[in-house]
């Protein structure tokens, strides 16, 4: 029976880019970061909060899991911000949201007030984008 999910997978354009972005902009903790043999990266982070969750970095590339055709691909629509990567937490959308624009993180649009809650939405520094809510 499967209990959870443990891992999510954000493709990147830039594994060291995207290391400082969700650490030093979102705050968020490596969990993993080793390079197996053949220079394959596994390269993981997560809320600090959320202990039991690990966002997988994963740059496309040709080779182990694409073919280079299709890691070109991925890297295209990765770089006109057409992959929405999902939906973070936070208890105050406002706060958050002054805190991570002072960092320089990229707001498609400030907090607004919707059915579910107030949110936000920005993009990482590949060009994902997420929604931030606070939640009614």
């Amino acid at each position: 029976m499967i209990k959870k999910l443990s891992h999510a997978t954000i493709y990147v354009t830039n594994q060291d880019e995207a290391y400082k972005f969700y650490t030093e902009k979102l705050g968020f903790e490596v969990r993993t970061d080793h390079t197996m043999e053949g220079g394959f990266r596994w390269l993981t982070v997560g809320p600090k909060s959320q202990p039991e969750m690990e966002i997988v970095l994963m740059e496309p590339k040709g080779g182990m899991m694409f073919d280079e055709a299709t890691a070109n691909q991925l890297r295209e629509l990765i770089g006109k911000g057409a992959m929405g990567a999902g939906v973070f937490e936070t208890d105050d959308c406002q706060k958050t949201y002054e805190e991570l624009k002072s960092k320089g993180v990229e707001f498609l649009s400030p907090p607004a007030d919707r059915f579910y809650g107030i949110e936000a939405l920005f993009k990482d520094n590949s060009g994902n984008w997420f929604s931030m809510t606070q939640r009614k």
